[in-house]
């Protein structure tokens, strides 16, 4: 069984540490070419291109107020462009009121800076409902405040705001009622046994909050240097799309369930430059839900972030808890991360139900100031534990160059004992300072350490 670790000394943490396998050896031949395959990566992400022409949001009869609702005026701008063969959709400075707002290919909804879109709170304006994806399960929903599905070459970009308005009063308040809880639980139910898609209803009289901005099996995306913030839930979330950038992006949200970026069952996506602050995670790797998850049966791959910030949230870069279709070839590198409420820098989640795989994960040149919890955490207790006939596993995850100022653990990985599916892990001049306690581990295999600093103590 795991126990509960406690607060040690220095030199009795180091020892503790020795109950792992430690193998002094070098980070494998596969773990350096890892590091290769990003230049392959970015070589295949290309941004979209439009043409120079600009539909003003104003000439479609927006008008910058804070009072008029502009949903019209920005459909009416978005076809225009759409039809013309595309271009950029500018919102020009000022304050516009906006329900649901549906991307077309070819299309840049340019926020100019002093530009804020507010999207509306009235949930009717998110109607008529659209395909969607909840928590990893496929169903019929509320709209996202911007949506597009099938699209290609669409962009959201300029440096104003896209304010989705959500607090305590309004969407916020639906994750803690018995209401949403219901709801949820029937999705749960309609996954499970393979209810088709067309017929799992929700939307008016529910209470699933929508995402924000949700490209769904869409190509060729950038989203660039505009902010986002208060979402009623996720705020990016892609799915089932590829070729996506985003890039000096501020994604700030205290709500729950407010992860930042959340590409799910995509490929070929890189996060750069951008900012988080979070309720919940700040970047999220997903692939699908328990059986919904296996039946699209599409991993996430080939993730690149770099060069971001995080502050508060669960986890700065997290793998699951959807991650049914499985996770692959994420690379996370020259990223800073510092809150006394950022729980773990590197965080796993999955569970007997979720299975799935995760591999191929490469992490280096990371600063941390400091973490609630564990530096890299693993955890396979998350919802139904071990309720399941699903064993995920997790296979040559490589931390190199990592440092930290403060924190509980370095790992804290709980996987299954009796069924050991967490293996080669791989840390390599890494250094970590004012750790508390002992690493925790349970159901993990090959552990290497090389060049580790704990408490300004060498570990190989």
């Amino acid at each position: 069984m795991l126990k509960a670790a406690r607060k040690v000394t220095q030199p009795q943490m180091l020892l503790k540490v020795c109950f792992c396998v430690i193998l002094l050896t070098a980070l494998s031949g596969e773990a350096i070419a890892g590091w290769e395959q990003v230049d392959e990566i970015l070589g295949r992400i290309s941004e979209p291109k439009f043409p120079d022409r600009d539909f003003n949001v104003t000439d479609y009869g927006a008008a910058g107020d804070g009072q008029s609702d502009c949903t019209m005026a920005f459909e009416k701008a978005i076809t225009a462009a759409n039809k013309a063969g595309g271009g950029r959709v500018v919102v020009p400075a000022g304050t516009y009121i906006s329900g649901a707002i549906h991307l077309k290919s070819n299309v840049n909804l340019y926020v100019s800076e002093g530009a804020v879109i507010k999207f509306s709170t009235d949930p009717n304006k998110y109607l008529p409902t659209v395909w969607t994806r909840f928590e990893g399960i496929e169903c019929i929903n509320y709209s996202p405040n911007v949506y597009a599905y099938e699209q290609e070459n669409i962009a959201i970009t300029g440096k104003g705001t896209l304010d989705g308005q959500a607090n305590e009063e309004n969407w916020w308040q639906w994750a803690f009622s018995q209401a949403d809880a219901n709801d949820i639980n029937i999705l749960n139910d309609y996954g499970r046994d393979g209810v088709p898609v067309e017929k799992r209803v929700f939307g008016a009289g529910h209470y699933l909050r929508p995402n924000m901005i949700q490209p769904y099996k869409c190509k060729n995306i950038l989203i660039d240097s505009v902010t986002i913030t208060n979402s009623p839930m996720w705020h990016v979330h892609f799915v089932l799309s590829q070729n996506i950038t985003v890039r000096n992006a501020s994604i700030i949200g205290p709500g729950p369930n407010n992860d930042g970026c959340n590409p799910d069952s995509c490929k070929d996506v890189v996060i750069t430059g951008c900012y988080f602050n979070n309720g919940d995670d700040c970047v999220t790797i997903k692939s699908g839900r328990n059986n919904d998850g296996r039946r699209v049966n599409v991993p996430c791959e080939n993730i690149v972030v770099r060069n971001c910030r995080m502050k508060d949230g669960h986890g700065g870069v997290v793998l699951g808890s959807e991650m049914s279709g499985g996770v692959r070839n994420v690379f996370i590198e020259n990223c800073k991360m510092d809150s006394p409420r950022l729980r773990q820098a590197l965080r796993i989640k999955s569970n007997a139900m979720r299975g799935g795989f995760i591999e191929d994960i490469y992490m280096r040149n990371i600063q941390i100031g400091e973490v609630n919890e564990a530096i890299f955490n693993i955890n396979f207790y998350f919802g139904e534990a071990e309720n399941g006939p699903y064993l995920p596993t997790v296979r040559n995850i490589n931390i190199e160059n990592v440092t930290s100022q403060k924190s509980k653990y370095v790992l804290f990985l709980h996987g299954f004992e009796s069924k050991p599916s967490i293996t080669d892990i791989h840390l390599k001049d890494c250094s970590f300072n004012n750790v508390e306690n002992a690493d925790v581990l349970a159901g993990t295999q090959k552990i290497t350490f090389e060049n580790v600093k704990v408490n300004s103590r060498t570990t190989n």
